[in-house]
């Protein structure tokens, strides 16, 4: 009776007493190992595997395969040449029995490939991470309101320009013809009356030239503290 059996991703036709170089398997020489990837048992097809089938087997040795020599010449790299040398590792084994039925009980070890078993060795062995804690979001505090500053009339208004005529109020960063034309029909002439505003006449200001923020924004206080200085 034969079987195709399945191991280190690749297919091979058995049957009792074949010795077969298989993928290096984790197991010393003497061992005798099953493998449960059988795709076909004499007549029986599996879909894709044959449930409860195995292929029985002694390991011989482990061993290495012929040296494949591989040459490289990069292009491009000051013709730099390379020749690697490689010898596949390989597990030797003899088919001892082939199991239509009953492999799940048979109580012998399973055939595992080196490389899985080592992919999974280092998986169980690399700490676990935990996921840190979610801290409880702090509520967010409301804003207070901003306090309205009270507009006060500025004292210091005139009905005209003193002697000598208005200062230009167009040297204030953010004043054009109109807003100079405005300021001069509230009262305001000179650098020096606005210098001397308050918060509480710079919001009177605000409303009456209808640019709420302005004179805050473009800092005309300064401004004009420096012109009139000059």
């Amino acid at each position: 009776m034969f079987a195709v059996m399945k191991t280190g991703g690749k297919q091979y036709r058995v049957q009792a007493g074949d010795v077969l170089r298989v993928e290096k398997l984790a197991a010393d020489a003497g061992e005798t190992v099953q493998f449960n990837e059988i795709m076909m048992v004499g007549s029986t097809v599996g879909a894709p595997l044959v449930d409860d089938a195995g292929v029985q087997a002694t390991v011989i040795d482990q061993i290495k395969g012929e040296k494949v020599i591989n040459f490289v010449r990069r292009r491009r790299k000051h013709s730099s040449k390379r020749t690697v040398g490689h010898r596949q590792k390989l597990t030797l084994v003899r088919i001892t029995e082939i199991l239509e039925k009953g492999a799940g009980k048979s109580g012998v070890k399973a055939a595992v490939g080196a490389a899985a078993l080592g992919a999974a060795a280092a998986a169980a062995a690399a700490p676990a991470k935990k996921a840190a804690p979610k801290k409880a979001a702090a509520p967010k505090a409301e804003a207070a309101p901003a306090a309205e500053v009270e507009g006060t009339k500025p004292a210091n208004l005139l009905t005209e320009a003193r002697e000598g005529g208005a200062d230009d109020l167009k040297k204030i960063s953010g004043v054009g013809p109109k807003l100079e034309g405005l300021l001069h029909e509230n009262g305001v002439f000179h650098f020096d009356q606005i210098a001397a505003w308050g918060p509480a006449e710079i919001a009177y200001m605000d409303d009456k030239l209808s640019f709420k923020g302005r004179i805050e924004r473009d800092n005309w206080i300064a401004q004009a503290t420096e012109f009139a200085a000059e």
